[in-house]
């Protein structure tokens, strides 16, 4: 059967072998666009998005982070953290020869995409940041360490479904029992046992739980004010338990130019395939 991408692989600085879709998109002249996972995701979170973007002519690269989906594991838990993922990025980009990208990134992907803009401002084109900003509410971290890590596999999708319905409910009221079956299948993976369950390295946890509390975070804001004069659409669940409307306002006063959607009855993350985000990723996209 015909894979609307093509499915592909780059290697780690430290020598990983990791895993991406490669969306053709058809228009040589069209920036590409590359689509940035969250924390415990992958790849499948752009299943819908993506072909979509292809189909507006860019070339959509969408890669799985070391220790998620079909990309291998570390041995070291410790290279589970953004700097390692941006250096992993920034070697798949080298290889496909990519000087200058639109960034489209969920919760840790958008983190990478302001530190990326920091550090090499002149490689995004624009970008879409999807409930996150640099200021990360400290009750939606407390929240993500009590299911990050723990593991767990189910009997049927159905028993996938109904267990993140009991964890993320709250995040997302409106969705129906396909939703979450949906959900499921994006972010589990059928097991050779015949189980059902996450699709990640467990150890990525180590990382984030072995965070001082009393460290102090990185300074986001020169990041985010490096993409403030590019395309740029902010996106944020009305329920965000990571993203506050405060650091929402701000942000929105340091890049006054910037498409702001607030997707309602959704917490962290919206699935960037509601009709508000559509629109707004399809005008940003227009107007580079």
């Amino acid at each position: 059967m015909d894979s609307e991408f093509s499915e592909r692989s780059w290697q780690s600085p430290d020598g990983l072998e990791l895993y991406f879709r490669d969306y053709a998109g058809g228009d040589a002249g069209k920036v590409p666009v590359v689509c940035l996972h969250g924390l415990t995701r992958n790849s499948r979170d752009f299943d819908a998005l993506a072909p979509h973007i292809a189909g507006l002519g860019h070339r959509v690269i969408v890669p799985d982070m070391r220790g998620r989906g079909q990309s291998a594991y570390a041995e070291d838990s410790m290279s589970y953290a953004v700097p390692t993922y941006i250096a992993d990025v920034m070697a798949l980009l080298k290889q496909e020869d990519v000087e200058r990208f639109v960034s489209i990134g969920t919760s840790m992907g958008g983190l990478m995409t302001m530190l990326i803009a920091q550090f090499a401002p002149t490689r995004i084109a624009g970008a879409v940041i999807n409930d996150i900003g640099p200021v990360v509410d400290p009750e939606g971290i407390d929240r993500i360490k009590t299911y990050l890590g723990k593991g767990g596999s189910y009997p049927t999708w159905m028993h996938a479904a109904r267990s993140l319905e009991e964890v993320h409910g709250d995040s997302h009221p409106s969705f129906d029992t396909n939703d979450w079956i949906r959900m499921a299948k994006r972010s589990m993976t059928l097991c050779n046992n015949g189980r059902i369950a996450f699709d990640y390295d467990m150890k990525i946890a180590d990382p984030f739980n072995d965070t001082d509390d009393n460290a102090v975070p990185p300074d986001l804001w020169p990041g985010f004010e490096a993409l403030a004069g590019k395309p740029l659409v902010l996106v944020r669940g009305a329920l965000s338990a990571i993203l506050s409307e405060e650091t929402l306002a701000e942000m929105q006063r340091r890049a006054p130019d910037a498409d702001v959607v607030v997707v309602p009855n959704a917490g962290h993350a919206p699935t960037l395939d509601e009709p508000e985000v559509r629109s707004a990723v399809d005008a940003l996209l227009g107007n580079l």
